[in-house]
């Protein structure tokens, strides 16, 4: 339940100025930096430098605009950078804007078929490769700027006219570009005050300043930016060349310039959502809308002689981090530079070309990201990320993403069909591991190891692999069959041996496989057995492994009727030639063995992969999203029902999900505690109180009598009476289940005192300050424990005056902050 102040509705004057000026100062530091960032593109592309401002502009406005991320800045395109430098030698600029404009009539199109998200379906190696190799590009060609030469029409040659720059250095252009590094990088590490102070400044525009500057009052001879009067400003032309040749290098800016722009629209809304509490978030990115903006801003710029356009990591991060609440301060921003681009024209032609080229060169250098690399190594995407990078470089953009994307797949492929198989001999035991997937292509190796084993033997297969084909699964099953016929043993244990119990019982359940063997009985070996219960050999428990000491799973009593056949639950079965009693069954251990068994499948199972997060938390602390209240129920597993994991949710249970009003008689601190401190220590952005059916708490207050003793149960559900009257109370809005009444009067007990216990949250004086505020949510829910189905509390009451909860479906995770 979203719950918002009367007060912040009731001044919305107040709060509009407050935006205003935080979106007016934002588009302020945007423009700062974009402003020598979009000339110093233009220089390293080779188009007119006017070029670089018109895209910053038109994405600004147009993207602005019309895009789907509202707190995304577009400009002219980092990621294509190498590729327009490279249209403009073999096509001129005339016809590269005539490209860019075809390629943005190709991105509505996309968008219009709501193909968005499909871009994000690359492999990030292969993008953060392919940005790591264009920015390799740029750092190799404006490093002849900084020196003092000129670029040439590859990276190769750049690399092989490195030693002759060298030799005839420019030092006035030298000292330039060192200044201005020197300043970009020191600038947001200047100490004191008077460092908090000037760091408000970007540090693009300090250096850049500064590098001006000093040029200008030295008075150095070296190139400057020359912006020639915009009514010589070139206009595109129809496209003049090789038809397959265009069509590429259509296809090539599209694609670039689109996953560029989504996949830095995705790195936006992490960045606010990581930075932000829930009630000062824009909108989250509609993929689809921000692609038709980019087409958009590409036709008109492309028009209009500009870049191609793209959404920027740099440019956006600077406008999250300036305070940016809505889409006017991109907006704001290319109205800043369309005003600069008019007025400041004489300003602009003072700075050193030099100074350009070294603020790109530092862009590109940091485009070769050290997270990503740390990210792909652990993901073992190392190869395909080198790959992409060292295509990008020697070969283009388009070439090294199609290598990349041919490298990926073939590990891919060698993953899948990578299996090792082998067989060791312990206590007489064979042990059989089979590690990687089990297709086709590994049946011969599988069949090889398991004809090894001598029938009659104990034999215990592992396999540790997600994944079975049939063609595997036959060729174990039939060698199963075969060896337990020869009075073997097996045991099937890992990960894989859900598919083929499945399979086993399906098989089984089927008239046809079930042969009439007189005088012959099925029996589970029992140390095979034993062995893999504790591996959640169960078929109600193998869903999910980490809950598998839930329940009672002692062995049936076997059959001794001859002729009668068992259906053993799982692989592991001996056939013997004569009837044999059916042993005792096992005891269930319980108390501290049940545990230590618990514990011990944690720290075998599950320990190993979660480990690395766990140690991430103890390292950064907790900040958990939501503040969870509800019922000590054994039968609530709160995280399985929200699957949520560690760190995700601050979770306090008790009898019946009751919060006690703050100075109600035989008050709960502990429960008060732990709402502020969730609410004001770890800022939770939103809390949740959860009932569920059969509740024994809400049962005991519908059977409660007057006159009992004073047991600290009955103290303890006084405060749940309220919910008790407001049930029985014509004064209050019932509560029921959206499309049937409750069932019982133990199910409307239930669902009241959800929203009863919401009521007492809002006393809280914490909770009602962050409701203020409009940083807090509230949200109710029920949990039907028979049906496995979630509810939510939704907004509003329906026709007949009762409050209802909608239940979740699996594809209701974008609109449950709707739901209240």
């Amino acid at each position: 339940m979203t719950a918002t102040s009367p007060k912040a509705e009731g001044a919305p004057h107040k709060g509009h100025r407050a935006d205003l000026h935080a979106d007016l100062s934002a588009s302020l530091t945007v423009f700062l930096i974009a402003l020598p960032l979009s000339l110093g593109i233009a220089l390293a592309t080779g188009a007119p430098l006017q070029a670089g401002l018109v895209a910053a502009a038109v994405g600004g406005i147009v993207a602005g605009r019309l895009g789907g991320t509202p707190l995304l800045v577009s400009g002219p395109a980092t990621g294509l950078t190498v590729v327009t430098a490279e249209l403009i030698q073999h096509y001129g600029w005339r016809t590269t804007c005539a490209i860019t404009v075809l390629a943005g009539c190709c991105q509505l199109g996309l968008a219009a078929l709501r193909t968005a998200r499909s871009a994000l379906m690359v492999s990030p190696a292969i993008v953060h490769g392919m940005l790591a190799g264009v920015g390799v590009t740029i750092a190799l060609a404006q490093l002849h700027i900084v020196l003092g030469g000129t670029p040439q029409s590859s990276a190769f040659a750049n690399v092989l006219g490195l030693p002759g720059q060298l030799a005839n250095l420019h030092p006035a252009a030298l000292g330039i570009s060192v200044l201005t590094l020197a300043v970009l990088l020191g600038w947001p590490r200047m100490p004191g005050r008077i460092g908090l102070a000037l760091r408000k400044v970007p540090a693009a525009l300090a250096a850049v300043a500064t590098a001006t500057a000093f040029a200008t009052l030295t008075g150095l001879t070296l190139p400057r930016v020359d912006l020639p009067s915009w009514r010589s400003h070139a206009l595109p032309e129809l496209p003049e060349g090789p038809v397959l040749g265009i069509i590429a290098a259509v296809l090539t800016v599209t694609l670039v310039g689109s996953v560029e722009s989504l996949l830095s629209a995705v790195a936006t809304d992490k960045l606010i959502a990581s930075q932000r509490r829930t009630g000062h978030r824009p909108p989250r990115a509609d993929l689809d809308r921000e692609l038709r903006g980019q087409g958009a801003a590409n036709v008109l710029s492309g028009l209009l002689g500009g870049l191609p356009i793209a959404g920027g990591a740099v440019r956006s991060v600077a406008n999250v981090k300036s305070g940016a609440v809505s889409r006017r301060s991109v907006m704001l921003h290319g109205l800043w530079i369309l005003l600069a681009a008019a007025l400041l024209v004489p300003v602009l032609d003072l700075i050193p070309l030099a100074a350009l080229a070294a603020l790109v060169m530092a862009l590109g250098v940091q485009m070769v990201n050290a997270t990503h690399l740390r990210t792909v190594t652990r993901h073992r995407e190392i190869v395909v990320y080198v790959t992409t990078i060292a295509a990008v470089v020697l070969g283009g953009v388009l070439e090294g993403v199609a290598i990349g994307i041919a490298v990926a797949v073939a590990i891919a492929l060698h993953r899948l069909a990578r299996t090792r198989i082998t067989v060791e001999v312990q206590d007489g035991v064979h042990r059989v591991w089979a590690r990687g997937q089990l297709t086709f292509l590994a049946v011969p190796r599988l069949s090889r190891v398991l004809n090894q084993i001598p029938p009659g033997g104990r034999v215990v297969v592992e396999l540790d692999g997600s994944f079975m084909d049939h063609a595997a699964y036959e060729t174990l099953q039939d060698w199963q069959h075969a060896h337990l016929v020869h009075g073997g043993s097996l045991e099937v244990t890992g990960r894989s041996t859900t598919r083929m119990a499945g399979a086993e019982r399906a098989h089984q359940g089927h008239p046809a496989h079930q042969p009439h063997q007189p005088h012959q009985t099925h029996r589970a070996d029992q140390r095979s057995h034993h062995r893999g219960a504790h591996r959640g050999g169960h078929q109600c428990c193998r869903p999910w492994t980490p809950w598998m000491n839930h329940c009672d799973h002692r062995p049936a009593a076997e059959p001794t009727i001859p002729g009668a056949a068992a259906a053993p639950d799982s692989l592991e079965a001996v056939e013997t030639p004569a009837p044999a009693p059916a042993p005792a069954p096992a005891p269930r251990r319980r108390g501290a063995g049940q545990l230590a068994n618990g514990i011990s499948a944690f720290q075998r199972d599950t320990a190993p992969h979660v480990r690395e997060e766990l140690a991430r938390l103890a390292r950064e602390g907790q900040r958990p999203s939501q503040l969870f209240l509800t019922c000590a129920d054994s039968r609530l597993v709160t995280s399985m029902i929200t699957a949520s994991g560690p760190g995700d949710l601050f979770t306090v249970r008790n009898v019946g999900n009751l919060v006690p009003l703050p100075g109600a008689e035989a008050t709960d601190d502990s429960v008060a505690a732990a709402i502020e401190y969730a609410v004001d220590v770890l800022k939770v952005d939103s809390i949740t109180v959860c009932g569920h059916s059969g509740c024994g708490a809400m049962q005991a207050l519908l059977n409660s009598t007057p006159g009992g003793p004073m047991t600290p149960l009955r103290r303890w559900l006084r405060h749940g009476l309220p919910s008790l009257e407001r049930m029985a109370s014509r004064h209050h809005a019932w509560a029921r289940i959206a499309g049937r009444l409750p069932a019982d009067a133990v199910e409307q007990l239930c669902l009241t005192n959800v929203v009863q216990q919401l009521e007492h949250l809002r006393a809280h004086e914490s909770v009602a300050r962050r409701l203020a505020e409009g940083t807090l949510e509230l949200h109710g829910m029920y949990f039907h424990v028979g049906e496995a189905q979630a509810y939510l509390l939704s907004e509003g009451e329906d026709f007949f005056d009762c409050r209802v909860f909608d239940s979740v479906g699996h594809q209701a995770g974008e609109h449950v902050g709707q739901h209240a």
